[in-house]
């Protein structure tokens, strides 16, 4: 019933630009048949673009628009468990970070007691979507603990159990503790032996 409505509006709507319209240049023509820049407007061409700007300007304001899109599109849950003040990482900047995975009561992965942290490249795509979009806001020293929606981690296809490694079901929430624990290529002691390049 909505979009029936709109449809009448619409075809109001170019009836009277076409109204208009055709009384604009029919009145200047009889007043005057010198050319200037209102005559020359008086075509085909000009009364489409009319329309349509006028249509498409009706459309945006009585069309009901959807606000709740850009909610429904997934989201990470932060929870800042500590702050750093170290820099921000650049996009494809190797990032030394700690982290630990879980799924409900599974734990995926934990790095936190390993000798290295894990080293990768910032926005490369080699971890989960939903990390990958949080990264690049962390600071040295940062430790967040990421909230993640199955569609920013493993999807629909969810993860088949290997060696060492358990099934994540398909749609799964991932909760992801990571900690950025360093910039290779911003550490201090680097840069005053190889200097900052």
């Amino acid at each position: 019933r909505g979009r029936a409505k709109t449809m009448h509006l619409l075809q109001a709507l170019i009836l009277l630009s076409s109204t208009v319209f055709g009384f604009i240049c029919n009145g200047y023509k009889g007043v005057s048949t010198r050319p200037s820049s209102l005559h020359s407007i008086c075509n085909r061409r000009a009364f489409v673009t009319t329309s349509f700007t006028t249509c498409g300007t009706a459309v945006a304001t009585f069309v009901p628009q959807n606000p709740a899109a850009a909610a429904d599109k997934p989201q990470v849950d932060i929870n800042k468990v500590k702050t750093g003040n170290g820099p921000l990482p650049s996009v494809g900047e190797l990032a030394a970070i700690r982290f630990k995975a879980t799924v409900g009561n599974t734990v995926i992965d934990d790095i936190f007691s390993t000798p290295e942290p894990l080293y990768t490249r910032v926005g490369s795509g080699g971890l989960l979507k939903g990390v990958e979009q949080v990264l690049p806001n962390m600071r040295v020293g940062d430790r967040w603990v990421l909230t993640i929606p199955g569609e920013l981690a493993f999807g629909t296809k969810g993860r088949p159990a290997s060696a060492g490694k358990p099934r994540i079901p398909a749609d799964a929430t991932v909760v992801f503790d990571v900690e950025m624990v360093g910039l290779p290529g911003k550490e201090p002691e680097l840069i005053e032996l190889i200097g900052d390049v």
